[in-house]
């Protein structure tokens, strides 16, 4: 028999236990079995460049690619709200940017500079990788530029699908940074990208700031630069063929090698145009198409999720 102090444990228990079921079940609250193999063709860094644009466009309409998000602060964002604006069914998120990688190509930020004064360098412009952000940032300024971003996102027209975060340091930055990811996406009704091996490795600090409500993704996979080295289109080819089943996204970026992108990219070997056209190529390929229809993977949409989960 429950002693009376036990049972405050059991039910807290009981309640965790039915939270991760209910986490399990996402492919089913889109309407699959919980092991079909579903997956979201996602392109990262739409806005940051006419290139980039222009191949995401035509990827999601000859290719594979069924979504997208869009970087803010950056100079080619008109043009996708353009986009989104003659496409209402386009999927398209927000990529939370709060670094600028590039040499050449540099942002700042949406909100005023005095108001986020921790989130720049002496210039003016973000910082160009995560630790330095983390480092210097303030998550109350934080939270204000990544409010700009949505807020200028919904006045440009665009209504995102999903929240997203560039180079990951909303994700991996402090707990605290990734408390305020979180609390956006429940704010504003709008899905969150976290991904359930990121949650089993994360410190407790921040599996603390999950919520049962909160959306898990089974696997989030992207190629990196060794993938780069020994063949991309290898790289995917594996990937697609061992989806393991539930709700996956495979993050890829789309652009052509062009004179901009090689501007753009300068000196940046790895995540550069001839990567982007790599990507562009093998998601328009007929090889691509083949391999979802024989491994019988179903293409599924944030705008889908989100649909069911904030209805």
């Amino acid at each position: 028999m429950l002693s009376r102090n036990s049972l405050p444990i059991l039910v807290l228990f009981l309640f965790f236990q039915f939270s991760l079921l209910a986490q399990n079940s996402l492919a089913e609250k889109l309407g699959y079995q919980p092991d079909d193999k579903l997956l979201i063709i996602h392109a990262d860094d739409v806005g940051v460049s006419h290139s980039e644009n222009i191949a995401t466009f035509l990827a999601m309409k000859i290719g594979v690619v069924n979504s997208g998000s869009i970087m803010m602060p950056c100079p080619w964002v008109a043009e996708v709200a353009e986009y989104a604006k003659e496409n209402p069914d386009a999927d398209f998120g927000l990529h939370l940017t709060l670094t600028n990688e590039w040499k050449y190509m540099r942002w700042g930020p949406v909100a005023p500079l005095g108001q986020v004064p921790s989130l720049v360098d002496s210039l003016g412009f973000l910082y160009s990788d995560c630790l330095t952000f983390g480092q210097n940032a303030k998550v109350e300024e934080a939270e204000i530029e990544l409010r700009a971003q949505i807020e200028k996102s919904y006045k440009m027209g665009i209504k995102p699908t999903h929240l997203d975060t560039h180079m990951g340091c909303l994700v991996y930055s402090s707990p605290e940074m990734f408390e305020v990811y979180l609390k956006l996406g429940r704010e504003y009704k709008i899905p969150v990208m976290v991904g359930r091996f990121f949650i089993q490795a994360a410190p407790q600090s921040f599996k603390d700031k999950i919520r049962p409500e909160d959306i898990i993704i089974e696997k989030t996979l992207t190629a990196n630069t060794t993938d780069y080295d020994s063949g991309l289109a290898d790289y995917y080819r594996n990937v697609l063929k061992n989806h393991s089943g539930g709700v996956q996204i495979l993050l890829i970026h789309t652009a052509f090698d062009n004179a901009e992108m090689q501007a753009l990219t300068i000196d940046h070997p790895y995540w550069g145009a001839e990567w982007r056209q790599q990507d562009f190529d093998f998601f328009t390929s007929k090889e691509c198409q083949d391999i979802l229809r024989e491994e019988k993977i179903k293409l599924v949409t944030w705008r889908e999720i989100q649909n069911v989960i904030f209805k």
